[in-house]
């Protein structure tokens, strides 16, 4: 068994949480790949972590229930001997007119959104709380800061993930454990955007950021690297924008 520290990142096959997942493992973290579909891409990163001396372990599984969860949590502590950074980062951002949304939709964003980082921050923080160490970072976004017309479930959501980080940052932090939040802005996807709709509400959102461009995943993972560091140590129960100054 690894005395490297572990860390666990859903949604790490792509995008942010790829970013996230690769930055750690240049840190020396071992990683926990997490993905709900493309294992190929799971694969990938997790190979590419290996190039950094670490190890990789890909645990393919949709988070949208408590049972998952658990199995997902139970099969890196079984390789790894525990958890001590947990990233939820997979998401679920639907649009749709709010009376014209179905109870299933609505469950579902709920369960993957929010209801995935109580049951995986449950599962892990026994771990973390044995060892005295522990961080976890929960991704909100803008969605926790502003109400958007079309994406209720997803800023319910979001909200409840801010209110989570605060609850378990203060129950927890006495522990050596802390619980952040990050919350990017427009930010650059590996998938190319072909919808005309997604399109403009891209470059619209865009328009708001005072730097003038969209993030990368990298500038997220930096902000996510420091807050598992032991520099950051001292902050406990935040939200970090990562946004280039878009108005909140």
């Amino acid at each position: 068994m690894s005395t490297r520290r572990t860390a666990l990142v859903t949604g790490a096959g792509r995008n942010i949480g790829r970013a996230v997942a690769l930055g750690l493992a240049q840190d020396g973290f071992n990683v926990v790949v997490n993905g709900s579909a493309d294992r190929a891409a799971c694969e990938a990163v997790a190979e590419a972590a290996r190039g950094f001396g670490v190890e990789a372990l890909v645990v393919m599984a949709d988070i949208g229930s408590a049972e998952a969860c658990g199995a997902l949590a139970a099969e890196a502590i079984a390789r790894f001997g525990a958890v001590d950074v947990l990233v939820n980062n997979a998401a679920l951002r639907p649009a749709a007119p709010f009376l014209e949304m179905e109870e299933q939709a609505w469950r579902r964003v709920i369960a993957v959104d929010l209801d995935a980082a109580v049951w995986l921050s449950r599962a892990c923080l026994p771990g973390m709380l044995a060892r005295g160490w522990g961080r976890i970072v929960n991704f909100t976004g803008m969605n926790a800061i502003h109400g958007y017309a079309g994406r209720a479930p997803v800023s319910v959501a979001k909200h409840g993930v801010w209110g989570l980080t605060k609850a378990l940052a203060k129950e927890f932090g006495p522990r050596g454990i802390t619980v952040n939040a990050i919350s990017p802005g427009p930010i650059a996807s590996d998938e190319e955007r072909t919808d005309p709709a997604a399109i403009a509400y891209r470059q619209k959102a865009v328009a708001r950021v005072p730097v003038g461009r969209e993030g990368t995943p990298a500038e997220v993972a930096a902000v996510l690297r420091m807050l598992v560091s032991e520099g950051g140590a001292y902050v406990n129960g935040q939200m970090l924008q990562v946004n280039g100054g878009a108005e909140t």
